[in-house]
C-alpha cells in the first residue's frame, strides 16, 4: 500500500462519521432508504461497501473513494459513492482494522488540492432506466389528455355541420326552415342521453360510456353525407344519432374525473378537458373551409369522423374506469390518488328522492340553466350580432369568430389554476366554488352591459371576447361541483344540470328570435344578465364545496 497507515486511519474516521457502518444499513426508514437508493418498493435488499484508497508514492494527502451498492430482493440495484480527499496525520495505533473493511490499492485517480467532501449519490435503478418517459408520465394525467381529445373531437364533429350547411343547402335546394330543423335535430339525441349517460357511466364505468360515446359519434359523423344524399329524412335521423353519441360524453368524463384526479387538481383537469372543446370549434372552423374548398363538402365529414378511430385505439389500451382497475398504475400515484379521493365501488341503484331533495343539487341545476342561456346566445347570437350590429364581413374575419373560442380556452385553464392554487392554500372548497363561479356570473353580465355604451367595433369585440372570457372561469365553479358534492354520483349530477342546460339553449336561442324580432338587442342582453343575476344569487346562497351524497 502506497499511503501511510495514519491515511488509513483517517479513512477509517471518515467512515464513522459518515455512518457507512459496513454491512450494515444506516439506521432510517425502509421508504427513505430505498428513495435515496433508487428502489421504488420496499423490498429486503443487501449493502455491499468498497473503499478505494489512491496514492502516488508518500504524498500528503490521498484520494479516497467509498462505494455503496444495494441489492434488493426483486432484482432491483442501487448505489450511491463518496470521493473525498484524506490528510496525512500522525495516530498512534491501538486497535486493528475491521477484517470487513477492504482497501484496495488503485494507480490513477489522484485528486491534489481539493479540501471539499463531495457526495454523489446515483439512483441506478435497472427497472426505472428500462421504462421509457411517456410510461412514467402520470396515468391520472394520460386521462385527462385522453378525455381533452375526445372533447377536442367532440366539437370539431359538431361544428363542421354550421360550416358545410351553406354548400349542403345550395346543392339541395333547402329553405331556411329545412336549414334549421336539421340543426337542431342533433340536439333531439343530446337531451335524449345526458341522465341516461350518467346513469350508464355510474354503473358501468366511464371508459366504456366514452369510448361507446366517440364510436358512435364518429360513425354518425361519416354517414352524415350518405344519408345527405339519400333523402332529408334519413339525415335528422343521423344528425339526432350523433346527438346521442356525444350527449353520453360530458356525464361519463365527469365520472372519470371523480374516480382518478385528487381534489387539489380537480379544476385544472376539469378546465383542461372542457377547453378542448373551445379548441375543438376553433380548429373545425379553421379546418373545414380550406377541406370544402379543396375537397368539397364532403370530406369534412369523412376526415373528421375518421380521427375518432384513431383515439378508441388509444383510448382502450390505456384507459380504466378507476384506478383500482389499472395493473400498470405505479404504487406512489395509487396512494396520492386513494388517499386524497372518496370510495370507488361503482353505483348499483341511483336514490333519486335522496339527490332530489338536496338544496345544492338544486342550486347545481337553476345556476347551470342560467349560464347557459347567455353562454348558448352569445355562441349561437355572436355572428348575427357582428354582422347585423358591427357591419363585420365574416368571411373574412377569421380572427373574430375564433376569439371567443381562444379567449374562453385560456381562461378556463388560468381560471382552474387559481381555485386549485387557493385550494392548496387552505381556503376550503365551498368558498373556492362560489367565488369562482360568482366571477362566472357577475364577469359576463357586466361585459355585455357595457356593449350599449361603446362605439366602435374593436372595443364590442373586446366587450364580447371578456364577457366570454370569464364565463369560462364558470369550469372551476358549478362544473367542478357535482364531483364535490357526490362524487360516486357525479355523473348523474352533471346529467340532470346538463339537461336543464341544453333546455336554456334551446329555449333561448328561440326567444332571442322572437326579442329581435319584436324589440332590441339591448333586451336580448338585459335578459340574460338578469338571468346571471338569479345565477349568482341562488349560488352563493344555496351551494356547497362539501359532500353530501356518500
Amino acid at each position: 500500500m502506497n499511503c501511510s497507515l495514519s491515511n488509513t486511519m483517517s479513512a477509517r474516521a471518515l467512515l464513522s462519521s459518515l455512518s457507512l457502518t459496513p454491512k450494515t444499513p444506516p439506521d432510517i426508514s425502509a421508504q427513505k432508504r430505498n428513495h435515496c437508493l433508487g428502489f421504488k418498493h420496499k423490498y429486503p435488499f443487501h449493502f455491499r461497501i468498497r473503499v478505494r484508497l489512491s496514492s502516488q508514492s508518500q504524498q500528503e494527502r490521498c484520494h479516497v473513494n467509498f462505494r455503496v451498492s444495494a441489492r434488493s430482493s426483486s432484482g432491483e440495484r442501487g448505489g450511491g459513492k463518496v470521493r473525498a480527499d484524506v490528510k496525512s496525520e500522525p495516530y498512534d495505533i491501538s486497535e486493528s482494522i475491521p477484517e470487513s473493511v477492504k482497501f484496495e490499492e488503485v494507480v490513477d485517480g489522484v485528486v491534489l488540492g481539493k479540501k471539499e467532501l463531495e457526495l454523489e449519490l446515483d439512483s441506478e435503478s435497472e427497472s426505472e432506466s428500462s421504462v421509457p418517459w411517456w410510461e412514467q408520465f402520470p396515468k391520472r394525467w394520460v386521462i385527462v389528455v385522453l378525455c381533452f381529445s375526445a372533447f377536442l373531437l367532440c366539437n370539431m364533429d359538431r361544428v363542421n355541420m354550421s360550416i358545410a350547411i351553406l354548400p349542403m343547402s345550395a346543392e339541395f335546394n333547402w329553405n331556411p326552415a329545412t336549414v334549421g330543423l336539421i340543426q337542431s335535430s342533433f340536439f333531439w339525441g343530446y337531451l335524449l342521453t345526458q341522465i341516461a349517460g350518467g346513469i350508464w357511466a355510474d354503473t358501468v364505468g366511464g371508459k366504456m360510456v366514452l369510448g361507446f360515446g366517440v364510436v358512435w359519434w364518429s360513425i354518425a359523423t361519416i354517414l352524415t353525407p350518405i344519408a345527405a344524399k339519400i333523402g332529408l329524412p334519413f339525415l335528422l335521423v343521423v344528425r339526432a344519432f350523433m346527438g346521442i353519441g356525444e350527449g353520453v360524453a360530458m356525464p361519463a368524463m365527469n365520472n372519470l374525473l371523480s374516480k382518478w384526479v385528487p381534489v387539489a387538481e380537480r379544476s385544472r383537469s376539469l378546465a383542461l378537458v372542457y377547453s378542448g372543446m373551445y379548441l375543438g370549434s376553433v380548429t373545425g372552423l379553421a379546418f373545414s373551409p380550406f377541406l370544402i374548398q379543396h375537397y368539397g363538402w364532403p370530406s369534412v365529414f369523412f376526415s373528421f369522423g375518421s380521427l375518432g378511430t384513431v383515439w378508441i385505439a388509444v383510448w382502450l389500451s390505456k384507459a380504466h374506469s378507476s384506478p383500482l382497475d389499472d395493473p400498470e398504475l405505479r404504487p406512489e400515484e395509487m396512494k396520492l390518488i386513494m388517499t386524497n379521493s372518496v370510495s370507488k365501488e361503482p353505483v348499483k341503484t341511483i336514490p333519486w328522492r335522496l339527490i332530489l331533495s338536496k338544496a345544492p343539487v338544486w342550486a347545481l341545476i337553476v345556476s347551470h340553466f342560467c349560464h347557459n342561456w347567455g353562454t348558448f346566445i352569445l355562441l349561437t347570437w355572436m355572428p348575427t350580432y357582428y354582422n347585423q350590429v358591427l357591419k363585420f364581413n365574416l368571411t373574412d374575419s377569421g380572427l373574430v369568430c375564433v376569439l371567443p373560442w381562444l379567449t374562453m380556452a385560456f381562461s378556463a385553464n388560468f381560471g382552474g389554476w387559481i381555485a386549485d392554487t387557493l385550494v392548496s392554500k387552505g381556503f376550503s372548497i365551498t368558498r373556492v366554488r362560489k367565488i369562482m363561479q360568482t366571477i362566472g356570473f357577475l364577469g359576463p353580465a357586466f361585459f355585455l352591459t357595457q356593449l350599449s355604451h361603446v362605439n366602435s367595433p374593436a372595443m364590442a369585440v373586446l366587450c364580447m371576447a371578456c364577457s366570454q372570457g370569464t364565463d369560462a372561469f364558470s369550469q372551476s365553479g358549478l362544473y367542478s361541483n357535482h364531483q364535490d358534492i357526490a362524487p360516486r354520483y357525479s355523473g348523474v349530477l352533471l346529467g340532470l344540470s346538463n339537461t336543464a342546460g341544453v333546455l336554456a339553449g334551446v329555449f333561448g336561442t328561440a326567444a332571442t328570435g322572437y326579442i329581435l324580432q319584436h324589440g332590441s338587442w339591448d333586451d336580448v342582453f338585459k335578459v340574460s344578465v338578469g338571468l346571471y343575476l338569479v345565477g349568482t344569487v341562488v349560488w352563493n346562497l344555496f351551494s356547497t364545496g362539501e359532500k353530501i351524497l356518500d
